[in-house]
């Protein structure tokens, strides 16, 4: 039963079920292994999803919020205030790895984390990972479910920046239930925040849930995320209503 603070559920999908993604990145992994320029699908290429939500996270390295680069070491040996870390990122759902990868080609030289549910997708994200080079090395791939595992050790105390691109949608598409009998999109935040230090921030880009409905999800009751902002996509207008084909959203963390 939908709860009364949740939109309207989606109508389940082959696109919700684990199946469905494993064989998607197993034909993937096999394009990549006789072709190594071909990495797979670059989710909302065409609404330019990854470029908006790499300047959004720019403009928040500029304002000095988030940590691009990581501090030089000090030559001298008198008392210096600590440098803050750079940025430590986790992408939830990462498919081929091609958000963290985009990452690190802008700049951004902290730890970071991609974990999928599907073994194909991290096998697929690990070999195009090696095929990079030694400066993309230390990005991490792990098979994870966010719904039914607990972390590993990659967690540590937190990350600064959760990433979902997609990964929320295909949730949402899923006809599964929890021990609570709701879908199990219902429990996605409850799994998510924890999974941020105090103060960090989740970037969510959705091509299913416009902005309301994705803060109707995201700050309903007992949520500790507050809205921060949004990444500015162009808009069209159809029937009388403007919109644009994806939203991304920020939300930060109560500390």
């Amino acid at each position: 039963m939908t709860s009364p603070t949740h939109p309207t559920h989606l109508d389940p999908s082959d696109l919700g079920t684990k199946s469905y993604w494993d064989n998607a990145y197993a034909r993937e992994h096999t394009n990549f292994t006789s072709n190594a320029s071909d990495e797979g699908t670059i989710w909302f290429s065409d609404a330019g999803a990854e470029e908006g939500m790499l300047a959004f996270l720019k403009d928040l390295s500029d304002e000095g919020k988030l940590v691009k680069e990581e501090a030089a070491e000090a030559g001298s040996t008198r008392a210096e205030p600590a440098a803050a870390a750079a940025t430590r990122f986790l992408d939830l759902g990462t498919g081929n790895g091609h958000l963290l990868f985009a990452l690190r080609e802008d700049g951004w030289e902290g730890e970071m984390v991609g974990v999928d549910y599907s073994g194909e997708s991290v096998r697929l994200a690990g070999d195009i990972r090696a095929s990079k080079g030694e400066g993309y090395a230390d990005i991490e791939f792990a098979e994870w479910d966010v719904l039914g595992q607990e972390p590993g050790e990659w967690l540590r105390d937190g990350f600064d920046v959760v990433l979902d691109k997609g990964t929320f949608d295909a949730i949402c598409l899923s006809q599964e239930t929890d021990a609570q009998g709701r879908r199990i999109c219902e429990g996605y935040r409850e799994r998510v925040e924890p999974l941020m230090k105090p103060g960090g921030r989740f970037l969510i880009t959705s091509c299913n849930w416009t902005a309301e409905e994705l803060r109707m999800w995201f700050e309903g009751p007992g949520s500790g995320l507050v809205y921060e902002g949004a990444v500015k996509y162009p808009s069209f207008t159809f029937g009388g209503k403007t919109g644009s084909s994806v939203v991304t959203l920020c939300f930060r963390k109560g500390k």
